[in-house]
C-alpha cells in the first residue's frame, strides 16, 4: 500500500542554483524543500487553491537544516520529504537531498510548518481533510 506521508522528485542542479564557491547555494537547499513539499502536497490533492477553500495555508515556522556535502552544477539530485506529524496548527516534515547517481546524503533538513487561517494569518488546526489525504490519521497506514 502506498504510503501517502512519503514523496520524492528529481532535481537538475541549474547554472542559477550555484554561488560564487561553485557549488549549490545554501539558501537553494531551502527552495528545494519548500518546492517537494509543495508537490507533495499537489500529489495528495491538497494544492494551494484546495488550502484556502478549507481555509488553512502551511506557511514555515523553522527550517534545521545539516548539510553534508556539496552539489554541483548539472548533477541529478532526489529531494524527499516525510511527514512525521501534524496534530493542532502545526506539522513537522524530514527532507533528505541526495545526488541520484550515488545516493549520497548533500542535506537534510527538518522544517516546522504551521498552519494560518489564509484571511485572518491567524493559526489554525490542521483540517481533517488534509490529515485524511496524507494518511495521517490513526487508521491509516503508516
Amino acid at each position: 500500500m502506498e504510503d501517502r506521508r512519503r514523496y520524492q522528485q528529481p532535481i537538475t542542479v541549474t547554472r542559477a542554483d550555484i554561488d560564487d564557491l561553485g557549488h549549490v547555494n545554501n539558501a537553494v537547499y531551502l527552495r528545494y524543500v519548500e518546492d517537494v513539499a509543495r508537490a507533495h502536497a499537489d500529489a495528495v490533492s491538497m494544492s494551494l487553491e484546495v488550502l484556502r477553500t478549507l481555509g488553512a495555508v502551511p506557511v514555515v515556522r523553522r527550517h534545521i537544516i545539516t548539510y553534508h556535502r556539496p552539489a554541483l552544477e548539472g548533477e541529478q539530485l532526489t529531494v524527499s520529504t516525510r511527514l512525521i506529524s501534524a496534530s493542532g496548527v502545526r506539522a513537522t516534515r524530514h527532507n533528505e537531498v541526495r545526488r541520484t547517481s550515488d545516493n549520497a546524503l548533500l542535506a537534510e533538513a527538518d522544517t516546522e510548518w504551521v498552519w494560518v487561517n489564509p484571511a485572518s494569518g491567524r493559526p489554525r488546526p490542521v483540517p481533517l481533510e488534509v490529515m485524511q489525504a496524507f494518511g495521517m490519521l490513526e487508521s491509516d497506514p503508516a
